[in-house]
C-alpha cells in the first residue's frame, strides 16, 4: 500500500516566478521531463526511454497544482501535488511537493525529488 509523505523547499523567487514551473507543459519540461505534451487535462511525459500519463485534477493558479498518474490503478486515490506557501512573517516561498510511494520506496523517491528540485533550482539561477 502507498503512503503519502510531503517535501517542503524554499526558493528565493516569486509565485509568478516558479508557478508556471510547476503547473505548464513548458515549464515542467524545463526541469521535470524531457518533454511534457498536453491534450486538454491529460499531461504526457517524456522520458529518454519512458513515457508517462497523468490527468491534471485540481489546479488553483498560483497555489497548487495536483496530477493522478493515469496508470496508477493499484490506489486511484494517489496524486503527485506541488503547492506554493508564502510565509506571513519572514515572506520565504516554499514549494511543498506532495506524492505517495510504497513504504519501503519512499526514501529513493525523496532523492529523487531532491534531484529533481536542485534540477528546478538551478534553472532558476538559484
Amino acid at each position: 500500500m502507498k503512503v503519502k509523505y510531503e517535501l517542503e523547499y524554499t526558493f528565493y523567487t516569486s509565485p509568478k516566478v516558479l508557478f508556471p514551473r510547476v503547473s505548464t507543459a513548458g515549464g515542467l519540461a524545463e526541469w521535470f521531463a524531457d518533454d511534457v505534451k498536453v491534450d486538454g487535462k491529460k499531461f504526457t511525459f517524456v522520458w529518454k526511454r519512458s513515457e508517462q500519463e497523468a490527468e491534471m485534477i485540481l489546479k488553483k493558479d498560483g497555489k497548487f497544482v495536483r496530477f493522478h498518474w493515469l496508470d496508477d490503478d493499484e490506489d486511484p486515490k494517489s496524486y503527485f501535488e506541488f503547492r506554493l506557501h508564502t510565509d506571513d512573517l519572514t515572506n520565504d516561498l516554499a514549494l511543498i511537493v506532495t506524492d505517495f510511494a510504497e513504504e519501503d520506496e519512499v526514501e529513493d523517491a525523496t532523492d529523487l525529488w531532491n534531484q529533481q528540485i536542485q534540477s528546478l533550482k538551478h534553472l532558476l539561477g538559484l
